[in-house]
């Protein structure tokens, strides 16, 4: 299962900040949750600061197993270090299910 994460933050400054400093530490923490970290990208939409993350989960790793988990961590505690979180205004989370032929089917 692949799960869209689309993060919306304050400013552009803090976009900036937590796309280049703190969400790359995800890369190494998420593993170990049962989560594999496809991408992550920001919105070319002037105005948007939004941050894309495509994930995916293990065998017998479901969204919402990861996400509590993942939230009462240290290690995303030692992620965000030094980040407002107050600065994300918003979380989105959309399942996909692949399509016979995607290249990540």
């Amino acid at each position: 299962m692949y799960q869209l994460r689309i993060y919306t933050l304050r400013t552009a400054e803090t976009l900036q900040r937590y796309a280049t400093v703190h969400w790359p530490r995800h890369l190494t923490s998420m593993p170990s949750f049962g989560v594999t970290v496809h991408g992550f990208w920001t919105d070319h939409q002037a105005g948007a600061h939004r941050l894309l993350a495509l994930l995916s989960f293990r065998e017998g790793t479901t969204p919402a197993d990861f996400i509590t988990a993942y939230l009462a961590s240290p290690e995303l505690a030692a992620d965000m270090r030094g980040f407002d979180v107050g600065d994300i205004v918003a979380v989105e989370e959309v399942l996909l299910d692949p399509v016979a032929g995607s290249p990540l089917a």
